[in-house]
C-alpha cells in the first residue's frame, strides 16, 4: 500500500494502490492552492484511505474541500460530496515513493500554463546548478 506524509510528518496516510484514477491538474484552483504549475492526484475511495493526524480543511468551492496539515501547511486532499461521492483526491507528490502512482493523463489543460506544454524542452540539472553568473 503506498505511503505518504506532510511535510512536518505530523498528518500520514495509506492508500491503494488500485485507485480510480490518477492525473496532472492544470486547473487554476489546484495552481493557485498548490503554487505549483499543476497538482498530481490520484482518487480512492475515502474509507480506503487511512490518516493519521489532524487535517484542517478549507472550502475552495461551494462543495470542494481542500485538507491540508494544519502544522505545515502542506496541501494533501481533496474532497466534493456532490461531485465524487465517497472518493478522496490525495496529492501524489505527498506519497514516501510517489513513482508508485504514475499519472495516466493530464486534466484541466484548458486552464495550462502556457509555458507547462514545453517545460519538458527546458535545460535540466540533476541538482541546483548554483546561483547565476
Amino acid at each position: 500500500m503506498p505511503t505518504g506524509r506532510c511535510h512536518c510528518g505530523a498528518v500520514s496516510y495509506e492508500m491503494p494502490a488500485e485507485v480510480v484514477h490518477c492525473a496532472l491538474c492544470h486547473c487554476t484552483d489546484c495552481r493557485r492552492h498548490a503554487g505549483a504549475p499543476m497538482v498530481a492526484w490520484a482518487m480512492a475511495p475515502t474509507d480506503q484511505v487511512k490518516i493519521t493526524g489532524q487535517t484542517k480543511a478549507y472550502a475552495s468551492s461551494e462543495t470542494g474541500r481542500r485538507h491540508f496539515c494544519e502544522a505545515c501547511g502542506t496541501s494533501l486532499f481533496y474532497t466534493n460530496d456532490a461531485v465524487f461521492p465517497g472518493l478522496i483526491d490525495v496529492q501524489t507528490a505527498t506519497l514516501d515513493d510517489p513513482d508508485q502512482l504514475k499519472p495516466q493523463a493530464q486534466i484541466q489543460v484548458a486552464e495550462r500554463i502556457g509555458w507547462m506544454a514545453s517545460a519538458h524542452e527546458l535545460p535540466a540539472f540533476e541538482r541546483y546548478p548554483g546561483p547565476p553568473e
